[in-house]
């Protein structure tokens, strides 16, 4: 006797029911491992953004400090060259 009550007692059972249990278990922890990847591919990227960021403003950093010492026309370079402080 194949049919609907066949497939109906097969979901019913004892066995069928813990096997749907442990496939939804699984497949908790699958999506809990798969969010888990993710969120640590995440963090690698913003770390590696935050690292790249913070050289950019030493760079800058480093550019106006040069800058606020420079010479502000000729004759403070030609003093400066006169000084040997250049």
């Amino acid at each position: 006797m194949t049919g609907a009550g066949g497939v109906a007692t097969l979901t019913g059972s004892a066995w069928a029911r813990a096997a749907l249990r442990y496939g939804v278990i699984a497949l908790a922890i699958l999506s809990f491992l798969l969010a888990l990847r993710r969120s640590g591919e995440r963090a690698g990227w913003l770390a590696e953004r935050l690292e790249t960021m913070e050289n950019t403003y030493e760079a800058q950093r480093r550019m106006l400090e040069a800058a606020a010492r420079r010479p502000r026309s000729r004759d403070d370079l030609a003093e400066r060259l006169r000084g040997g402080s250049f």
